[in-house]
C-alpha cells in the first residue's frame, strides 16, 4: 500500500468520525441509540412510554413519522438518566 493511499484511507476514517460526532439539533432514534449504547427498539419504547423526551417528525418517506431526540434531550439523559415512567401512556 503506497502512502497516497494510506493517506486516503485515514482521511476517509476521520470524515466518517466527525461526520458521525457531529453536533445537530435532532438525532434519529437510531443515531440516538448508537451514541448510547442501547438498541433502536429499546429507544423507540422509551421514547413511546415518555421516559426521553422525543418527538415524531416526518421522513420525507412516507405518511409513517419517525421518532426523533433533541440534542439538548441527549445532554440530559447522559446527565440525569431515564425519565420517571409514565402510567397514563400505556
Amino acid at each position: 500500500m503506497t502512502i497516497e493511499e494510506r493517506l486516503e484511507k485515514i482521511e476517509g476514517l476521520l470524515f466518517a468520525l466527525v461526520e458521525r460526532e457531529s453536533v445537530k439539533e435532532y438525532y434519529e432514534i437510531e443515531e440516538f441509540a448508537r451514541m448510547v449504547g442501547r438498541e433502536p427498539f429499546t429507544c423507540r419504547e422509551w421514547a413511546r412510554l415518555g421516559r426521553v423526551r422525543a418527538e415524531k417528525k416526518l421522513s420525507g418517506r412516507g405518511a409513517h413519522a419517525r421518532w426523533v431526540v433533541s440534542h439538548e434531550e441527549l445532554l440530559r439523559y447522559r446527565k440525569q438518566g431515564l425519565l420517571p415512567f409514565n402510567r397514563t401512556l400505556i
